[in-house]
This record gives C-alpha cells, sequence and structure tokens, in this order.
C-alpha cells in the first residue's frame, strides 16, 4: 500500500498539471490582447520553469523514497528469517531439556542402587570386623601368658649367670691385684738400685755431687737464656729502628707534602690599593702637605710611585705598619684626605688594635681547625700577629705547625686533635715575654693551665724547647711541627730580626735626650724623625739638639752610609666657641 507522502506528491503534481492547461488555455483566449500583456505572459513562463523545476525535484524524492522502501522490505525479510531460525533452536532447547528430564530420573535410580549396595557392604565389613576382632583378642591373651612364662625362666637363668660371673670376677681381680702390687715393687726396688749406681757412676766421673750439678745446669741454662734474649731483643731493636726511620720519613714527607707555605714574604712593608687615580694627588696633599702629616703621625715612609695605583708603605715596626695601614684605608675610603682627617683616622686606627687583636685570633683559629679556645688565649694570639721570629710571622707559624702536627698524628696514629691543640698554642707565651719573666715556654704553659687547658696540652708547650720532659707522643710531635715549619726554605731570616734590633737601638738612642716625646726610625735607618715637647724645647734649641744627637749617634751606633736627623717641634692651640 503506497504510503502518505507518495500520496500527498501525487494529488500536487495533479494540482500543477491543472493549473498548467488553465494557463494555456487563457494564453490562447488572451493572444490578440494588446502588447501590455506580454510581460505578464514572460513572468507566468518563468513561473511555469519554476513548477517544471520543483516537479523534477519531487520525482527525485519520489525515486529515494521508493528505495528507501526496498530497504525497509528486504529487512523485514530478513527478520522472519532469524524469527524462523529461532523457532527451530526453541524445538531444539525443548527436545534436550526432555532428554535431560529423563536422565536425571535415570541418574536418581542408579544413585539410590549404589547407596543400598554401599550399605550392604559396609554391614558386611563391619560383621568381617567384629569377628576378627574377636579373634585378635584371644590371640593376643594367649601370646601375653607364654610370653610371660618366658620372661620369668629367662629372668631366673640370667640371675643364676650373673652371680656365677660376679663370683668368678671378684676372684681374678684379687689375683691381679696381688700380682701387680708384687710387679710394682720388684721394679722400684730396682729402679732405685739403678738410680743409685748411676749417681754413683756420675758423682765418680764429673767430680760433683748432685746439689753442684743442679746449680751449674741452672747457671748454665739462665745465661743460655740471657744471650738468647739479647739477641732477640737487638734484633727487635734494629728492626723497629728500620720501620721507625722508614715510617717517620713517610710520615714527614706526607705532611710537608700537603703542606703549601710562603716561601718568601714583604717583611717591611704593605701596600694599599688606590680606589681611583685621582686619589694619588689627594694622598700627596699641596705641597706634600698630607704625605708629611701622615709619616709624622704613623712613623712609616709612604711611596706612592713606586706601583702604579697602589700606595706603599714602608717601616721596620710591624705594629706601626698596621696602624698606617688601617689609618690610609679609612682615608681612601673615605676620600677626604687632610691634616686633621690623617689626625683622626689614626686616632680611629689606634683604638681599634683591640678589635684587630682579636679578629685575628678567632681568624687563625679558625684556620688552624682549633675550637673552644679561652678569649684570654684568643685575644694573646691575636697579639702575635705583629710578631715575627727570625722574620717568620708568629701567628702564621702556630697554623702551620697545626696543620703539621695535624698531618703527622694522623700518619702515626695519635690524637689528632690533641697535636693540633698543642702545636697551635707552643708559642702562645711569645706575647708575654716582655711583661713576664721566664721562657715563652713557661709562660705559655702557665696561661694555658691558667686557661683550663688539659695537661696534655700544657705539657707540649712546655716541653716543644726540652725544656721539660715530654709526656705524650702528641708532644714530641709538636716539637717536629716546629722544627719543620722553621727549618723549610725561606721561612726565616736573620737579617730582619737584625735590622729591628738596630732601629730600636737608633730609636732608643735619641729618646735619651731631653726634651724628646718620640723618635721615629725611617727609610730603613737612613733618617730619623725627632718630635720634640713644645714647652721644653724651643725653636731657637733645634739646630743644637738635632747636631747633638747626630754626634751621639756617630759615637755609640755603627752604621752603613750616613743618617739624617730632623727635630720637629709643633705648637699648637686649639679653643672651643659655645
Amino acid at each position: 500500500m503506497p504510503s502518505a507522502p507518495v500520496v500527498a506528491t501525487v494529488v500536487v503534481l495533479v494540482v500543477l498539471v491543472l493549473a498548467a492547461v488553465l494557463v494555456l488555455g487563457a494564453r490562447r483566449a488572451a493572444g490578440g490582447r494588446a502588447p501590455a500583456q506580454d510581460g505578464r505572459e514572460e513572468a507566468l513562463h518563468g513561473r511555469e520553469e519554476a513548477v517544471r523545476r520543483r516537479e523534477e525535484a519531487l520525482g527525485d524524492r519520489e525515486r529515494a523514497v521508493a528505495s528507501r522502501e526496498g530497504a525497509v522490505e528486504q529487512r523485514s525479510s530478513d527478520l522472519r528469517q532469524a524469527e524462523a531460525a529461532l523457532a527451530v533452536r526453541e524445538a531444539a532447547v525443548g527436545a534436550l531439556a526432555a532428554r535431560t528430564e529423563a536422565g536425571a530420573v535415570r541418574l536418581a535410580e542408579d544413585q539410590e542402587r549404589v547407596a543400598a549396595a554401599r550399605r550392604l557392604a559396609d554391614e558386611t565389613v563391619e560383621g568381617a570386623r567384629r569377628a576378627a576382632d574377636g579373634v585378635l583378642a584371644g590371640a593376643r591373651r594367649e601370646a601375653g601368658e607364654v610370653l610371660t612364662g618366658a620372661r620369668r625362666e629367662a629372668d631366673d637363668v640370667l640371675a643364676a649367670a650373673r652371680r656365677e660371673a660376679g663370683d668368678l670376677l671378684a676372684d681374678v681381680r684379687r689375683q691381679v691385684a696381688g700380682t701387680r702390687e708384687q710387679a710394682r715393687q720388684d721394679a722400684e726396688a730396682v729402679v732405685a738400685a739403678a738410680q743409685a749406681e748411676a749417681l754413683r757412676t756420675v758423682e765418680a766421673t764429673a767430680g760433683l755431687n748432685v746439689e753442684e750439678a743442679r746449680e751449674e745446669l741452672r747457671r748454665r741454662l739462665v745465661a743460655d737464656a740471657e744471650r738468647d734474649a739479647e739477641a732477640q731483643v737487638r734484633r727487635l731493636e734494629a728492626a723497629a729502628r728500620r720501620s721507625a726511620q722508614a715510617r717517620a720519613t713517610r710520615a714527614v714527607t706526607t705532611a710537608v707534602q700537603r703542606l703549601a707555605g710562603p716561601s718568601s714574604s714583604a717583611v717591611s712593608v704593605v701596600s694599599v690599593r688606590l680606589p681611583a687615580p685621582e686619589l694619588k694627588g689627594r694622598v700627596i696633599g699641596k705641597e706634600g702637605r698630607n704625605i708629611r702629616a701622615f709619616e709624622a703621625l704613623t712613623g712609616v715612609d709612604v711611596l706612592v710611585d713606586e706601583v702604579p695605583g697602589t700606595v706603599v708603605l714602608s717601616g721596620f715596626d710591624a705594629e706601626r705598619r698596621e696602624v698606617a695601614r688601617v689609618a690610609m684605608e679609612s682615608l681612601l675610603l673615605d676620600g677626604r684626605i687632610s691634616p686633621p682627617r690623617i689626625e683622626s683616622a689614626y686616632a680611629d686606627a689606634l683604638a681599634g688594635a683591640d678589635d684587630r687583636t682579636e679578629a685575628a685570633g678567632h681568624a687563625a683559629a679558625a684556620r688552624a681547625g682549633v675550637a673552644d679556645l679561652h678569649p684570654e688565649l684568643v685575644r694573646t694570639l691575636g697579639r702575635l700577629r705583629l710578631r715575627t721570629s727570625y722574620g717568620q710571622d708568629v701567628l702564621e707559624h702556630l697554623v702551620e705547625c697545626a696543620l703539621l702536627a695535624a698531618a703527622l698524628a694522623a700518619e702515626v696514629g695519635a690524637d689528632v686533635a690533641l697535636a693540633r691543640r698543642g702545636a697551635f698554642l707552643h708559642d702562645v707565651g711569645k706575647a708575654l715575654t716582655a711583661e713576664l719573666p721566664g721562657t715563652h715556654a713557661e709562660v705559655g704553659a702557665a696561661l694555658a693551665r691558667r686557661c683550663g687547658e688539659s695537661a696534655a696540652v700544657v705539657n707540649a708547650i712546655a716541653a716543644h724547647h726540652d725544656e721539660v720532659r715530654p709526656e705524650t707522643v702528641e708532644a714530641v710531635l709538636v716539637q717536629v711541627a716546629d722544627a719543620i715549619s722553621a727549618a723549610r726554605p725561606g721561612a726565616r731570616h736573620d737579617e730582619l730580626d737584625q735590622f729591628v734590633e738596630r732601629m730600636g737601638r737608633l730609636e732608643s738612642l735619641v729618646a735619651e735626650h731631653g726634651g724628646v716625646r718620640r723618635a721615629l726610625a725611617m727609610s730603613a735607618g737612613r733618617e730619623v724623625r725627632v718630635v720634640v715637647e713644645p714647652e721644653e724645647v724651643r725653636d731657637e734649641d733645634l739646630p743644637r739638639l738635632a747636631d747633638a744627637i747626630a754626634r751621639h749617634i756617630e759615637q755609640d751606633l755603627s752604621y752603613p752610609g750616613e743618617i739624617r736627623v730632623t727635630v720637629v717641634r709643633e705648637l699648637r692651640a686649639s679653643a672651643t666657641a659655645g
């Protein structure tokens, strides 16, 4: 049966055909009308074309609908075939279910027959078991009675045999004991006779009795043992000496290789870098007044043109050089350089000496790896930064010794911390020898004891120059480290100490004159600047004082070249307004 869309399409087509017929009749009837009707006819013709195209589109749609209906019919046919196949399968399932029910009935009947057979077998087995138990019980009773009788007979026989064997064994033992005793007595008599005969023969041959022979044998054994022991001791000592020499060489070599110390150092100059080139003129000042003021206050020579971009401060006194360096760095950092500003910077540098001392002590302890030091020890160690021994900086020497002693202790298996601490503190007394009597080892040991250091550390300090006996291996290692540090190339210079001593004698000689407030040896001893008290020395007395000082130097001091004496008298007056 055609579907509703198809019917609607056919109706539309019929309506369109009738409309076309009517339009054509109208055109024929209006063929004699005026040309004004031509435009309408053309419009009507366009509509007809549009209707025709729509009809073609409707035809395409009808063909598509027909194709879809064919597909639906095909699907319906497939569905009918699937339903038929399902019906066949359902019939097969029914037949299988019927066969399964019949099999289940037969299985139930077979299970009942098996159960009956099992019950019958169980009853038969139970009866047989009861009969067998009865027969077995009777057999066991009879066997027990027979076994009991046999055991009683065996026990009686065994007891009788044991009694007879015991009697026989007792007789044999009595006979053996008698024979053994007789044999022992006979053997003892024979041995005693043989020993007496042998003793008489030995005494007659050696000419010694028993006690004398024993004493001689003991003496010879002791002498042989002593010779063997002495030979063994000598061998052990030789081996130990060879081994100790090799180990000591290896330990010292390893410690020296691990430490890289400077082979030379600037012992009389210090350099300060110029932050900017224009500061060079400010350091010099107008007509050199800043340099003169700085040299007069600090007692060091200022060299500006020696090294580009650097101010070199030269002086034999380490403390003066440090104060001058701190003051110069402060002036260069501030940028304002004038005589009053120089005096202020110099005063600040002097005031900060204690802080620099403590900071130097802490820094040295950190480099040496020594912790938990008493504050007094830290301050005393910091004072050694300006102390030299034969040109070697004492504080640097202590750090070097601490590292060497630690390396040596690690090589020989000693206490590394104790060796490090003893070596770091062994020369601490050099900072106090000018204030306290005694050697620096004694003074340092007393200071360490007062600050709570252990007895081993105190002994290492006191014994590092063999003034007391070393009590520990670590104290000996401190001596070794001290010797290595002092003996390495470039560590010490005898000339520096001689130079410093000569400069000190020159200043002391000048200070003996009346009215002298301060004497400064400068330019490696080629010039002496003498600052006098203005209240005690007048201006007209300055030439006479300079000449007297020069004559005194000529008479009491030997020196190469010439020494220029400059006497400075400065009188200042200040007042406060407000």
